[in-house]
């Protein structure tokens, strides 16, 4: 019988930051077992060559049709619905390292370990995520839906590093070619615009959806756009019309199809509505003095109080303005570098109700 606590299933998906997790596990006297989860695309080749390179077993896991059936399916149902998705919050708890600790379990591995730039902290009993070194590249924000349980078994060995400093280390240690690769995609899905996505994967959106009306906050009819699912909250680019100053998209409809449109300082709010949170401790959290929540992968954590109200929802009051709240993208609760959990934006409709309903909070 192998020894089970030294032995690590590594999610290994041919890329710089697997690849130098499985080398620094094992300097640090793992035994390590690759699994690539294939979930959309070509066979794991380059998986297959750099396991066979470092001498270690290596497995793939064909996940690609429940995949399409959860995740993308979901990803295509929230644009639908007028909210922006976040696949990798999704995929995370339900795919990547459900799948991970299953194998882990099949093939008598103690540990788990991927290439995010993340870390780990153990605190009164409770594993907490914490913020990767490399402002850059952390990725704390997309771990918040992990339970205990996996984070009990995880490791992220990259957490103390810059991507930088990742590519030095497989130079150092003959991998050259492999440090110069460029990034990975963040949605593993889609290459280049996700309409272009949406059109592909549901080629009736158009003709079921079809073009709507922008709007102003008046609901007073600006022009034709081509389909709600085709935009975002807080988008300017690409919405093709001429208002004669920059125009923001503020709200969605799909029930209606109507994208309203308004100026910067229309999206600026002090309050927001979050729904199915992940809470470490919830005490901590309503009770943390230097709280601040992140509402969008790599923008700056904001101060806020948090409260919860009698449907379940929170309702976060921010302490400097917020802009450009969109349902549908995670909204992570940290002190300092620490995670403290998440939450889902939720629709803001009736939120000015909500408000006064909370005076004084």
């Amino acid at each position: 019988m192998k020894e089970r606590n030294k032995r690590v299933l590594v999610g290994m998906s041919g890329g710089i930051d697997s690849t130098a997790t499985c080398l620094m596990l094992q300097e640090q006297g793992y035994e390590i077992v690759g699994v690539t989860m294939r979930v959309w695309g070509d066979e794991p080749q380059d998986a297959r060559e750099l396991a066979a390179r470092m001498g270690i077993e290596h497995y793939v896991a064909d996940e690609r049709i429940p995949f399409k059936e959860a995740i993308v399916k979901n990803f295509i149902d929230e644009y639908k619905q007028g909210r922006t998705p976040n696949p990798c919050v999704m995929c995370n708890p339900l795919f990547k390292f459900r799948v991970l600790t299953e194998w882990a379990d099949k093939l008598d591995c103690a540990w788990v370990a991927t290439g995010h730039y993340s870390r780990l902290e153990e605190r009164n009993g409770n594993i907490y995520i914490v913020a990767g070194d490399d402002d850059k590249k952390d990725q704390s924000y997309f771990l918040w839906r992990l339970g205990q349980d996996i984070l009990k078994r995880c490791i992220f060995p990259l957490g103390d590093y810059t991507k930088v400093k990742v590519r030095e280390y497989l130079a150092e240690k003959g991998y050259e070619a492999k440090s110069k690769e460029g990034e990975s995609m963040e949605v593993c899905f889609i290459k280049g615009d996700y309409r272009d996505f949406l059109r592909e994967q549901c080629p009736e959106l158009d003709t079921e959806i079809g073009p709507g009306w922008f709007v102003n906050s008046e609901g007073v009819k600006l022009g034709q756009h081509k389909g709600a699912p085709y935009y975002t909250i807080g988008q300017r680019k690409g919405l093709e019309i001429a208002l004669g100053k920059p125009a923001y998209v503020l709200k969605i409809n799909p029930q209606k199809n109507t994208v309203m449109l308004g100026d910067a300082e229309q999206l600026q709010t002090d309050y927001m509505l979050i729904e199915q949170d992940k809470i470490v401790d919830e005490q901590e959290l309503f009770q943390c003095e230097n709280l601040a929540v992140r509402i969008r992968y790599r923008s700056r954590p904001l101060p806020c109080r948090v409260k919860r109200l009698e449907d379940g929802r929170l309702l976060v009051h921010f302490l400097e303005k917020a802009s450009a709240i969109a349902p549908g993208q995670s909204a992570v609760f940290y002190d300092g570098r620490r995670v403290l959990g998440g939450a889902f934006i939720a629709s803001q409709r009736g939120i000015g109700l909500v408000i006064l309903e909370n005076e004084g909070f």
